[in-house]
């Protein structure tokens, strides 16, 4: 095809166009009845300008076979089609919201609904490393909560097959994950497994469970270097209503080192499906006010120079007695 679709457009002989669902910058997705099968389809379409970008293509279809290796229910169903005219992803329609959409609306969430959702990941991220697979982009975005009372994780855009596990980082890009819930070792460029995508889950619940996010908002590179820096907020000083085991969960899971983490996503869960038997160590007790980091980076510049106004007022004083010296 040498044009963009359009609705009413036909592709293959097969899908008839309906609606567009969402478009960005890489690609359009588009609503559309599957005329051989029967029942509505989802199709991502790159736009045209990338199908030539060998980068862009590859990541393209290894999403497309990361996702038709995945069968679970809490992952997005991709639909194996041959014969394309040109490349497409086909896969299940979804209705409903997702997760980000709902925190805009409902902030804390009730606690036993984040609790359930947080549960319910669980499960699917202890199945995605069992086949082999990192998400590294899980965010509220990338979580749809249907209609019919089911939940998906979608966009495997940045996916990796953990047999080829080196997180690559050069500058940040939107397909490096988000930064508000990159793992550190996502920002240093290390490579990431399973926990990872933990990590992600952690900051997720920490939102679900106080409505705001670990750390304070910032320029890219200011959220990042939090990540690597300084300690989160207490979950319990943004949200007192939240019980200390609740707390615990959270932190133990956005830990800054991937080996204090949970070792697994089941494990986490099994503290989520019954948090009074969680062991409360303290962890909040020893993180480091977090506080304004741009307010103490000045005061510390003032405090050096104090310290210095000394050695600078001689230093002048010193430049000005060589100018007014007589000339010999």
């Amino acid at each position: 095809m040498g044009y963009e679709i359009r609705v009413g457009d036909n592709l293959d002989g097969r899908f008839q166009i309906i609606e567009i669902i969402q478009r960005s910058g890489m690609s359009t997705i588009y609503k559309a009845i599957d005329t051989e099968l029967g029942g509505f389809v989802a199709l991502k379409v790159p736009h045209m300008e990338l199908e030539s970008d060998a980068g862009y293509f590859s990541r393209f279809e290894r999403e497309a076979e990361i996702g038709q290796r995945l069968h679970h229910p809490g992952v997005l169903k991709i639909i194996p089609v041959e014969n394309k005219s040109r490349p497409y992803m086909v896969m299940e329609h979804l209705e409903g919201k997702t997760l980000d959409r709902v925190i805009e609306d409902i902030h804390p969430l009730p606690l036993s609904d984040a609790i359930e959702i947080a549960a319910r990941l669980c499960d699917i991220l202890q199945y995605m490393p069992e086949h082999d697979v990192v998400h590294r982009d899980l965010k509220p975005g990338n979580i749809m909560l249907c209609s019919d009372g089911s939940l998906r994780i979608i966009d495997f855009g940045i996916a990796k097959a953990l047999a080829s596990r080196r997180i690559t980082f050069g500058g940040f890009s939107p397909r490096m994950g988000t930064p508000h819930y990159m793992a550190p070792e996502q920002i240093k460029g290390k490579r990431g497994d399973a926990r990872t995508d933990i990590y992600s889950l952690g900051v997720i619940f920490y939102e679900m469970a106080t409505g705001s996010l670990p750390f304070e908002d910032g320029s890219t590179y200011e959220i990042m270097n939090a990540r690597l820096m300084r300690d989160p907020r207490a979950p319990r000083k943004v949200n007192p209503g939240l019980r200390p085991e609740i707390e615990e969960i959270i932190l133990h899971a956005i830990e800054r080192e991937p080996s204090d983490r949970y070792a697994s996503a089941a494990e986490m869960k099994a503290e989520l499906d019954s948090p009074e038997t969680v062991t409360v160590t303290g962890r909040s007790g020893k993180l480091h006010p977090s506080g304004n980091w741009k307010r103490r980076m000045k005061r510390v510049g003032v405090a050096l120079l104090v310290a210095a106004s000394p050695i600078i007022f001689f230093f002048l004083m010193f430049l000005v007695f060589l100018h007014q010296s007589p000339k010999r």
